[in-house]
């Protein structure tokens, strides 16, 4: 993979839906070059698919964070359980070292951010847990 394959990737990572004529005139290139490049990059596995991003997907959560959750015994999977239920829980992630689980949280205000960490720190099995919240996201 070369550089301009990375950068008919960003290209393509920005909008999956660009033409070939767009993607060339993006990158300065014929639209047979881009062709080519984009069929040897899917034939070779360095793009694995394309999908379709939903509202849901890309809302802007205005307070973000991650919560990582330390876990008595053998509670993981109650407290995942639970986490699933919860609609301000974006992603939930196992892990290891010291915290158990980290919980990719959403709200609309830091009130309502609150009010979900105090919710999953009175689970039972939880016991500790350290939140950071996310200022800004670049891709």
């Amino acid at each position: 993979m070369d550089e301009l394959d990375s950068r008919l990737i960003v290209a393509l990572k920005r909008n999956a839906r660009a033409t070939l004529s767009e993607l060339a005139g993006i990158l300065g290139v014929t639209r047979s070059t881009v062709r080519v490049r984009l069929e040897r990059l899917v034939q070779g596995g360095e793009i694995a698919g394309f999908t379709v991003l939903t509202r849901s997907d890309v809302r802007p959560d205005p307070v973000r964070g991650l919560m990582m959750l330390e876990i008595a015994g053998r509670g993981a999977d109650k407290v995942m359980k639970y986490l699933q239920r919860l609609p301000e829980v974006r992603a939930i992630h196992s892990t290891n070292g010291t915290w158990d689980l980290i919980a990719e949280i959403g709200t609309d205000t830091l009130e309502h951010f609150d009010q979900v960490l105090t919710a999953i720190r009175r689970l039972d099995s939880v016991t500790r847990s350290e939140t950071n919240l996310l200022l800004s996201t670049r891709r």
